[in-house]
């Protein structure tokens, strides 16, 4: 009889564990055994779910994303204004910038994207295959023709690039703290009163 299917739980656990060392030691120093002591699976296990340590690199970076991605998912509404819905969209984006182990890991993966660009590559190609929560947005809103048309992705990068400046960077480069709701309010306003002046259709 074959060997039951490894679990679900021993996948995360992999994970999760994997989030936590890359994030404190970078990837170099990161090694499997040391995932595997403090998922509590054997290395074995480890290997059965991801062949490599660059796999589960990867497969962290994803999972990352996708759980902050998830957190965007705000669906467009032809019956609210623009600038409540971006609004509320731009102070989710904030967040999800706001959690000390995105910003963590987000570091790791920018220094690998410097230092090895060849095992980035793929990891944001990955990202690249799923369509965000901005993204959608911005397309159903040019769909309704209350946005500019064009690509939307662009415009989502010009609006999450304001924020960025403000609520990513300086975190992930400087070890800066992250914005204080006082300091979030005119960040939010200025770009959503940007972002409308320019891709708002013309009435």
């Amino acid at each position: 009889m074959n060997a039951p299917r490894l679990t679900d739980r021993k996948r995360n656990a992999i994970v999760t564990a994997a989030a936590g060392e890359f994030r404190a030691n970078g990837f170099d120093a990161t090694s499997m055994d040391r995932i595997a002591l403090v998922a509590e699976v054997s290395k074995r296990t480890v290997y059965n779910h991801f062949p490599s340590k660059e796999e589960l690199f990867a497969e962290t970076i994803v999972q990352l994303f996708e759980s902050s991605a998830a957190l965007m998912e705000l669906p467009y509404r032809s019956d609210l204004g623009l600038r409540e819905q971006l609004t509320e969209l731009v102070r989710l984006k904030l967040r999800t910038l706001e959690d000390r182990d995105f910003l963590d890991l987000a570091r790791v993966a920018i220094s690998e994207a410097i230092h090895a660009p060849e095992r980035a590559l793929p990891i944001f190609a990955r990202l690249n295959e799923r369509e965000e929560g901005v993204t959608a947005w911005i397309r159903a809103a040019q769909a309704d023709g209350r946005l500019k048309a064009g690509d939307p992705a662009f415009a989502a990068t010009m609006l999450q690039g304001q924020i960025k400046a403000f609520a990513f960077w300086p975190q992930v480069a400087m070890g800066a703290a992250p914005l204080a709701p006082a300091q979030q309010a005119p960040v939010i306003e200025a770009a959503v009163s940007m972002f409308l002046a320019y891709f708002g259709a013309e009435q």
